[in-house]
């Protein structure tokens, strides 16, 4: 059974949507369950200043997306890479066994955007130094 958290998460689900000049994008799926997650991140002095989600899955992988994207939201992407699976389900307060996956591609989301972000800054600096 589900948490009123996540099934409020799951019907109201917070920053849905894209970011179309994100500086950074992580992309992950399940091909076990079908679920693909989609975090796009806005940075500014190094803190998430704007982040959204898009998520095609069950409703443990919206929530999870959701919960995750308010966790990191201002925080600094040192911050923000300490959010894991255990601290997304737990701020949900808890999820079924058989759903937990789900946190790992919503924690799994936002560690590929910020890394997303840190590679293509370190082009930018490269292209800079030239």
């Amino acid at each position: 059974m589900y948490s009123d958290k996540v099934m409020d998460h799951f019907r109201n689900p917070r920053n849905t949507g894209e970011i179309p000049d994100a500086d950074g994008v992580g992309t992950v799926g399940n091909p076990t369950c079908g679920d693909l997650m989609t975090i796009y991140i806005k940075v500014k002095e190094n803190r998430i200043e704007d982040i959204k989600f898009k998520t095609f899955g069950c409703g443990a992988a919206i929530a999870t997306s959701s919960m995750t994207t308010e966790l990191a939201k201002g925080k600094t992407l040192e911050e923000a890479m300490n959010i894991t699976r255990a601290s997304v389900a737990e701020s949900l307060g808890g999820l079924p066994k058989v759903k937990m996956h789900c946190s790992n591609l919503a924690a799994d989301a936002l560690h590929a955007a910020i890394e997303d972000y840190k590679e293509k800054n370190k082009k930018r600096g490269s292209k800079n130094e030239i």
